[in-house]
């Protein structure tokens, strides 16, 4: 009888066993077994001709178990499958086993830190586009970000690592960014992070490890560690150290306070108060001048007090809209509320190669001429401005005087030991480092050579002091940048009761733990006025910091003075647009109600304008120009167009033309502004 021949199933040469154990280390091996190399599950089976394995490369000769793929000719050597298990991990931040299928160092994207390196990686055997750095995979859950950046940053709290950082979180955490890089979190929701939630510090796991590689510049910081100065003094004689100590300092006291001290009555020069223009007698008033007041009457003596926050006294200067805190000072010998630094009486009545406009002089002007009611718009900080101006009537370019002197070169405390440089951005910016809102193309921003990302307004370096005095707290506060360490509650303004975002300059009080947003901080005499809709228009600056309320206003169409204010809450909707009055450039009659009857008779105004026109066939010039008998022909017209050169025009629509967006937003507040004059009394 023929005897049946038998196929014997081999292991490979470096698991042969003998009878018993081959079966028992058959019997171990998974029937189906998924390699990161391969997209596809790999079965256990035998075939009968050679192939060569997908891993090692080997020979794997016939009838010898390997691990084949019944779709693709790849098979996978039994001895490769099992050391890949022996590397496989089970990590926290997945669900799957990961691998270690290629022991040599590879380039490949890491999914834990968002970074393309080379090294050794761990893949899942069930995701197929899942990575992870060995580095990545075996960092500490904890650590102290001193010791890992060589001092250069430092937090007292041990950092916690975090394998992901939802969207939902950062917006709880009002969209923190890295402490070391200065980049936020907002793509990177699914990166790891080291974090101390108690302190709000958040960092990336490469940067809070400075993880010495090609794609990581760590130590070069642009965050909060400690940067190496990038400039020697005797270079920079006159640079400017920037935030000022307190509300006593501004950019024009800087320049423009002699060293000999302030004048007196003695020593007082002959200056020029011409250029200031003001209808009535300016005197200098110093403690001298107070001397003189004592057993006055308490309204004389208030007439000279300085401004003081604590005690609900406001005094601004006209020109630059700074607190007068110090004597002596320039005031109005009238009633009215016209009051000077001491330094701005001091200012050149013109400013050559102005970096906003350096074709054209700048000349000083107490008012800017067609500005109605003296309110115009900087051409440096935005801001509207009552206050002195810098300007150029032809191009009609004008700036307040603060930012008539803006400084080339700074340093900054948000920014420290590196020189910050003033640039006309000529493409989009990015971030302010301080208000944290973009700076457009076009705009003047200070900038760090040294670092990427860092931008900071003038306004933001120029108008926020280090340290204020507020009624709301008996002790300085101090302007911070990045959340308090060890804050025990979350963030809240004091004075407009919201919530504050640490990330964005404040105010903070250290012994009482209060807070003020930076934008609230101005309001003085306004606290109960103020409203985050409206005066978080810059973010960290109050909009109206540059504007001086409380002027008295005669108009034709009202029998009383108007004052100029902010308005309240208890104010109505604009009649014309319907938009709010409250918290808006308005004016009040001081001696009856807001909305006024008719206060005239029509034979004693023979000529008045009645207003709003009929239809849009009517207009102011319709209405002065068009003569009774009718509009001109060719045979009556009496009138010479030589004014309408045909150059003339083209350039004058040119400038229309080139007007940017911001100046149109501009003309429309304007706009809103002088309807909300209409809506406080009625122009029948």
């Amino acid at each position: 009888m023929r005897r049946n021949k038998t196929v014997w199933y081999r292991l490979p040469e470096t698991l042969r066993v003998s009878h018993d154990a081959r079966t028992k280390k058959l019997m171990e091996l998974p029937p189906i077994f998924k390699h990161a190399s391969h997209p596809l599950p790999l079965h256990l089976t035998t075939r009968y001709d050679r192939r060569q394995c997908q891993n090692c490369q080997s020979t794997i000769n016939a009838n010898v178990v390997s691990y084949h793929c019944t779709e693709y000719l790849v098979a996978i050597d039994v001895k490769c499958a099992v050391e890949v298990e022996k590397k496989g991990i089970h990590h926290p931040s997945h669900q799957h086993l990961l691998v270690c299928a290629i022991s040599t160092p590879i380039l490949c994207f890491c999914n834990t830190c968002g970074k393309e390196h080379k090294g050794v990686f761990y893949q899942c055997t069930t995701c197929s586009n899942f990575t992870i750095h060995s580095d990545c995979a075996f960092l500490p859950k904890k650590l102290l970000i001193q010791k890992t950046t060589n001092d250069a940053f430092y937090h007292p709290h041990p950092l916690t690592i975090s394998y992901s950082f939802p969207k939902p979180d950062q917006k709880a955490q009002y969209h923190p960014r890295c402490r070391v890089c200065n980049d936020d979190f907002r793509y990177k929701a699914s990166h790891w992070i080291y974090k101390c939630e108690k302190c709000m510090y958040y960092a990336h796991v490469d940067c809070a490890t400075s993880r010495r590689e090609p794609f990581m510049s760590i130590l070069s910081s642009t965050g909060s560690g400690i940067l190496v100065k990038n400039y020697e003094d005797a270079d920079y004689p006159d640079l400017l150290h920037l935030p000022f100590p307190d509300q006593t300092h501004n950019i024009l006291k800087h320049l423009f306070f002699k060293n000999n001290g302030p004048r007196t009555f003695e020593t007082d020069e002959v200056i020029n108060l011409q250029h200031i223009k003001h209808q009535h007698e300016v005197i200098l008033v110093d403690t001298k001048c107070i001397d003189s007041t004592v057993g006055s009457s308490s309204s004389t003596i208030e007439a000279f007090l300085l401004h003081d926050p604590m005690k609900k006294i406001e005094l601004l200067c006209n020109a630059c809209l700074r607190p007068i805190m110090v004597m002596p000072y320039y005031k109005c010998a009238q009633s009215c509320n016209f009051a000077l630094h001491e330094w701005c009486t001091r200012l050149p009545t013109k400013v050559e190669n102005h970096p906003g406009h350096p074709q054209h002089t700048l000349f000083l002007m107490p008012n800017v001429p067609g500005a109605i009611f003296s309110i115009f718009y900087c051409g440096i900080c935005q801001l509207p401005c009552n206050g002195f101006a810098y300007g150029c009537v032809k191009c009609d370019y004008y700036v307040d005087v603060s930012c008539g002197f803006i400084p080339e070169n700074i340093t900054h405390k948000a920014h420290p030991n590196h020189l910050l440089s003033r640039v006309k951005l000529d493409k989009y910016g990015g971030r302010c480092h301080i208000c944290r809102t973009y700076i457009y193309k076009g705009r003047f921003s200070f900038i760090c050579s040294t670092c990427d990302k860092i931008f900071i307004h003038p306004r933001c370096a120029l108008l926020l002091p280090e340290t204020i005095r507020h009624k709301y707290d008996k002790h300085p506060m101090s302007l911070s940048y990045l959340p308090i360490e060890n804050h025990k509650s979350e963030y809240f303004c004091e004075i407009c009761e919201e919530k504050l975002n640490p990330h964005i300059s404040f105010y903070h009080c250290h012994k009482c733990v209060q807070s003020v947003h930076s934008a609230c901080a101005p309001l003085i005499l306004r606290s109960d006025m103020s409203d985050r809709e409206s005066s978080i228009m810059f973010n960290s600056i109050y909009k109206f910091v540059n504007v001086k309320f409380g002027n008295i206003h005669k108009t034709p169409g009202h029998q009383h003075p108007l004052s100029f204010t902010q308005g309240t809450p208890s104010d109505c909707e604009c009649s014309m647009c319907g938009n709010r009055l409250r918290y808006k450039m308005i004016f009040k009659c001081l001696e009856c109600s807001d909305i006024l009857v008719k206060n005239y008779e029509d034979a004693d105004y023979p000529d008045l304008l009645h207003l709003p026109f009929p239809d849009q066939t009517d207009n102011i010039l319709k209405h002065l120009f068009f003569k009774n008998n009718g509009p001109r022909t060719f045979e009556t017209d009496e009138i010479s167009l030589a004014l309408l050169d045909q150059e003339v025009v083209w350039e004058m629509n040119a400038h229309r033309i080139s007007s940017t967006v911001e100046d149109i937003i501009c003309s429309a507040l304007m706009y809103h502004y002088f309807c909300c004059l209409y809506a406080v009394f009625v122009i029948s």
